[in-house]
């Protein structure tokens, strides 16, 4: 009795774990040409989501498993989340850093594993061992938001003096200071000669950062802008960086009265083309955002993983610009478009970005 029931114990858990292995993991979990380890910062903002199920869904097409993780912004997790995609054996690891300075030992790993690395719209710094850039040509989204809040303005047809300030995106992000440099490229000359004026003085990146691209940070340091330099006056533009930054600036303005027929929004730009973001533009309060569309990127991605699978010289179109203080990355720099009430069916609904539905 014993011996049989012991016999059927042990058939039962063989068919149990038998099942388990055709449960979908396996050869399809890695697929038939290997693994890709994809490390994204996290999911509080939408469009690192959007680029890990756009990257995911391309590799998967063409036969590659995916190791997708979030860090949650934690740069301990993601180096941890890296060092287990070593220790899987993942073919290419592609990066979008928390903090483009933190990766550097966990990158000598991978390199000692004969694992390529390609930095994902944020460099990464402080290592030799970046074998590609992929991004937006980000030096361009600083000089679209500060031309369109000049166009809107009508600075170049002389008028002014318009009230202006200015936000910064993560000090610890690479792209943060290229943002920065486009736009100021373009405001310098009319801040020094007087047409705009930022009442607060905060000019320079080290006074309008905001941490981790924070919307809460961003609104707080509004509240106060508007409290220590607003009390007489009105702010006309503000330069917002990306999309969660502009929600935040807007919540501080709504609390002090903007968005009312006799003190209107000021130009507030933005990036990255959120949805919130659209539905405000829609709605009459952020008046911009910079569209950098994701699909291309993953699938410019996943063009330079192949290359190296077959051991090819990836396609770039840079080769100068991205010095990340052990060497110039090799990168492929996409074009951003400018969004606003006037096209965004046009590039965002036409394109499939999104539904009118959504946008209701």
């Amino acid at each position: 009795m014993r011996k049989g029931l012991s016999l059927l114990v042990v058939t039962a858990l063989i068919m149990v774990l038998a099942a388990c292995g055709n449960s979908g993991e396996g050869k399809n979990s890695s697929g038939e040409n290997g693994t890709i380890g994809i490390a994204m910062p996290s999911k509080t903002l939408e469009r690192w989501v959007s680029d890990g199920a756009n990257m995911k869904k391309e590799f998967e097409s063409i036969g590659y498993g995916v190791d997708l993780q979030y860090a949650e912004d934690v740069v301990e997790n993601q180096v941890s989340q890296v060092e287990n995609m070593i220790t899987k054996g993942v073919k290419v690891i592609v990066i979008a850093p928390i903090d483009g300075e933190s990766l550097t030992d966990v990158l000598d790993k991978a390199a000692e594993a004969n694992i390529d690395v390609i930095a994902y719209d944020r460099l990464i710094k402080k290592s030799k061992h970046v074998s590609f850039y992929a991004t937006f040509d980000n030096f361009k989204v600083g000089e679209l938001q500060a031309n369109y809040m000049v166009d809107k303005l009508g600075l170049k047809d002389g008028k002014g003096l318009f009230n202006i300030e200015l936000f910064g995106g993560s000090p610890d992000d690479n792209n943060a200071y290229f943002f920065y440099d486009g736009a100021m490229s373009v405001l310098q000359p009319y801040i020094d000669s007087g047409k705009l004026v930022v009442r607060s003085g905060q000019t320079t990146m080290d006074k309008i950062s905001t941490m981790r691209w924070d919307g809460a940070t961003a609104q707080a340091r509004m509240d106060n802008l508007l409290s220590a330099n607003y009390a007489d006056a009105t702010v006309d533009a503000v330069l917002a960086p990306n999309d969660a930054i502009s929600i935040g600036v807007i919540s501080s303005l709504k609390g002090v009265g903007y968005g009312s027929a006799n003190k209107p929004m000021p130009i507030l730009t933005g990036q990255d083309a959120e949805l919130a973001s659209v539905k405000s533009i829609i709605a009459g309060e952020q008046t911009s955002t910079v569209f950098k569309d994701t699909r291309a990127l993953a699938k410019k991605v996943v063009t330079m993983v192949q290359s190296i699978m077959k051991g090819e010289e990836a396609e770039v179109n840079d080769t100068t610009t991205y010095d990340n203080g052990e060497k110039v990355v090799p990168s492929y720099l996409l074009e951003p478009v400018i969004v606003d009430k006037d096209n965004y069916k046009t590039i965002l609904v036409d394109s499939g970005y999104y539904t009118e539905d959504q946008l209701k």
